[in-house]
């Protein structure tokens, strides 16, 4: 880890030389810009009940609040000037605060204020083709992204919602040629966005290859997310610290026409079992591996200028325990989901999408109840949501 941050400090101060000699006496006036969004949405179950302790929802994230609901306000503030710039994306309501669950700063109910800080980062466009980012960024890895506005489908599928969220570190893109580009990055644990309370870190690459008609991304992702909790005063019986995780993920679109559109997600999350500390036995799982994986296609239609249609079809499975609720899963931690979202986008005028929504999950195991509150497999449920861009 010195190593590498030697040679991060190496590359920064050598690229801050050779900007300085290119930089010409001619500046680029600096602008702001303010853009969000403003979502809410209404949902209801068929097949399940809706009301108190018994209303059921997908094990996925956002839209799974019963009747009428708020989704979050977004607001993002943008500062661009020649070389450098900075980024502050804040969120409010309830999809805000399931989007930055790591944020807090405080426990026992005192939140810290990052609660509202989706992403917070500067960056510097060293040259035309490498640009370092560093602060708290969203994900690079999955189809889908925190903002509805980003989404086809208003609900999210399971691989978005139990992959990684965010990151705080430090990031290089690099333009290798007009299609192809890489990306590197040194973070913290995923999702501790404020700062690093274990001592470790994750690192993350990215391959994109990029064209008229689409973009094909392979992600990686690997560290250790929970530290060695013994030597932070942290384990205590029954709490077990894991290795490291794992992950592989591809994310590919394209048009294959002028109407129609495919797209794919596929992932793989593996994390080592426990450890042994100091004659304490933490290990947990059998010894073995624990994660998930999963495989989503994505088939949209835009059948005229303000009326569009798409199916998302997704197979999701977690094996020995690694992922806590999720749905479906039989004692030993097996389990998988399979899940159909048939969505429109009606847009009425320039700013404001309609996202009228049928959902069907099915889980190997009971999860659901119906409307009788005898256990179930099947939920199918119907969402209509109102997405305002500016």
């Amino acid at each position: 880890m010195k190593n590498f941050i030697i040679l991060i400090i190496l590359c920064l101060s050598f690229s801050f030389s050779t900007s300085l000699q290119a930089q010409e006496t001619t500046e680029i006036p600096s602008k702001l810009t303010i853009s969000g969004s403003v979502d809410a949405y209404f949902r209801t179950n068929f097949n399940a009940p809706n009301d108190g302790e018994n209303a059921m929802a997908p094990a996925s994230s956002f839209g799974n609040l019963p009747g009428f609901s708020l989704g979050m306000a977004n607001v993002i503030l943008g500062y661009e000037g020649e070389k450098v710039g900075a980024v502050v994306d804040l969120v409010f309501g309830p999809r805000g605060e399931d989007a930055v669950f790591g944020s807090p700063l405080y426990g026992g109910g005192m939140a810290g204020s990052s609660q509202i800080l989706n992403q917070l980062y500067v960056y510097w466009n060293v040259t035309d083709a490498v640009t370092l980012t560093f602060g708290n960024f969203n994900t690079f890895l999955g189809y889908e992204v925190i903002s509805p506005t980003g989404n086809f489908n208003y609900s999210t599928s399971y691989m978005f919602s139990y992959g990684p969220f965010s990151h705080t570190g430090l990031k290089a893109d690099i333009a290798l040629s007009d299609k192809f580009s890489f990306m590197a990055a040194v973070m913290n644990p995923t999702d501790l966005t404020e700062f690093n309370p274990f001592g470790t870190f994750t690192y993350g690459a990215q391959l994109g290859y990029s064209s008229g008609s689409g973009s094909t991304y392979l992600n990686f992702l690997y560290g250790d997310n929970d530290g060695k909790l013994i030597n932070n005063g942290g384990l205590v019986p029954g709490q077990t610290s894991f290795g490291n995780t794992f992950q592989v993920d591809l994310t590919t679109g394209f048009d294959l026409s002028d109407v129609i559109y495919v797209g794919v997600n596929t992932t793989y999350n593996t994390t080592s079992s426990g450890e042994e500390f100091d004659g304490i036995e933490v290990l947990s799982l059998d010894d073995e591996n624990a994660g998930f994986y999963g495989f989503a296609g994505y088939l949209q239609a835009q059948t005229s200028e303000n009326l569009g249609f798409g199916l998302r079809g997704e197979y999701f499975n977690v094996f020995n325990g690694g992922l806590e609720g999720v749905a479906g899963l039989d004692e030993n931690g097996d389990g998988n989901i399979v899940a159909f979202t048939l969505s429109a986008n009606a847009q009425i005028g320039k700013n404001l999408t309609l996202i009228p929504e049928l959902r069907l999950d099915t889980t190997s195991e009971d999860f659901f109840m119906d409307n009788d509150l005898n256990p179930s497999k099947n939920l199918s449920s119907f969402l209509l949501a109102a997405v305002f861009a500016f």
